[in-house]
């Protein structure tokens, strides 16, 4: 067996985020489904952002917004994503190797852009995603190093990337490296609308391929078809080995075989843009479970994560998260 050199390794969108505030008006005009992720062409990601005001451009996308939580909290961390050999692409391969996360996957020469998303801030703390894939879904099984997958104690895979057959069979490579390997495999479903839109294929890997699973209450609900958060966890509970299923506010509900566990959310004082809420609550929560900490206590690193991010505008800590464990007795 290879030895351990990561706790951690995404797969998933390799995006760089342009982040901005809008006014609730702002959305209606362009008719943009508030707090919804939504996939754009060039052409409209481009109107968006000549309408859009200011913006601040940082390297994102949802599992790489994990692997640099779990950085920030000491964790070692690496991830596999593509992107292109142009401004954007350089722009994420900085923003992310200077956060203490290993990336290496080899740029695309083929001419598409590097993928970004506009993300749009309203009062209330909404974000509203329009995103533009670019290069990013073209990851094919060949990009996913083998030995990289045998040296990390979790593969975390991104179901935002899910919406090409290339993508969706470099899930399941990875996956069957990592149980041969004898590694784990983390699965977040990432956006109530990806769920409809790939429910069978969701099912099947967390039926047969996946250890932990990461869903909010709208995701895990459309899912399951379920009307109520309690039915969907139900059968959550009975599919996946862990569950851990988070509802805002409400905290976080943890499932692993008879065992089920309630976290509440960290307390702050005021929400000013929740982007990237789940991605850092499940690096709290992996960075816990890799280091062999209690499941209460996974769910109170992911609460913390999770706390510091929507207390601020974007969506990579402001604040080293190892010293705010460290505070709280982590």
């Amino acid at each position: 067996m290879a030895r351990i050199e990561h706790d951690v390794v995404g797969i998933g969108n390799a995006i760089v985020d342009i982040i901005g505030r809008c006014k609730n008006d702002f959305l209606i005009k362009h008719n943009l489904a508030k707090g919804h992720m939504t996939l754009v062409d060039a052409d409209r990601v481009s109107h968006l952002y000549r309408e859009m005001g200011p913006a601040v451009e940082i390297s994102g996308g949802s599992a790489a917004n994990t692997m640099v939580g779990i950085a920030s909290l000491g964790g070692r961390s690496a991830f596999i994503g593509k992107v292109s050999e142009d401004e954007f692409g350089t722009i994420f391969r900085h923003d992310i190797r200077a956060a203490g996360v290993a990336f290496d996957t080899p740029p695309s020469t083929g001419g598409v852009p590097t993928a970004r998303s506009l993300i749009l801030v309203t009062p209330d703390g909404q974000r509203t995603m329009n995103t533009f894939l670019g290069v990013s879904p073209e990851l094919s099984p060949r990009d996913v190093d083998a030995a990289l997958i045998e040296a990390s104690r979790i593969v975390y895979l991104e179901g935002y990337l899910f919406d090409r057959p290339d993508a969706q069979a470099a899930f399941r490579h990875a996956a069957d490296m990592a149980e041969r390997a004898g590694r784990e495999v983390a699965l977040t479903l990432s956006d109530g609308f990806c769920v409809e839109r790939h429910r069978l294929e969701f099912l099947e890997l967390i039926r047969h391929r996946v250890d932990i699973l990461f869903a909010n209450e709208s995701e895990i609900t459309a899912l399951y078809g379920a009307a109520t958060f309690e039915e969907a966890a139900r059968q959550a509970k009975a599919d996946a080995k862990v569950a851990v299923l988070t509802r805002s506010a409400k905290g976080s509900v943890i499932f692993k075989g008879d065992k089920a566990v309630s976290v509440p959310a960290a307390p702050i004082r005021q929400v000013l843009d929740t982007t990237g809420a789940g991605d850092l609550y499940a690096a709290g929560f992996l960075y816990g479970y890799t280091n062999g900490k209690s499941l209460d206590v996974c769910g109170h690193l992911g609460s913390l994560a999770a706390g510091e991010i929507i207390s601020h505008i974007g969506a990579r800590p402001e604040t080293s998260l190892a010293a705010l464990a460290a505070a709280r007795g982590l």
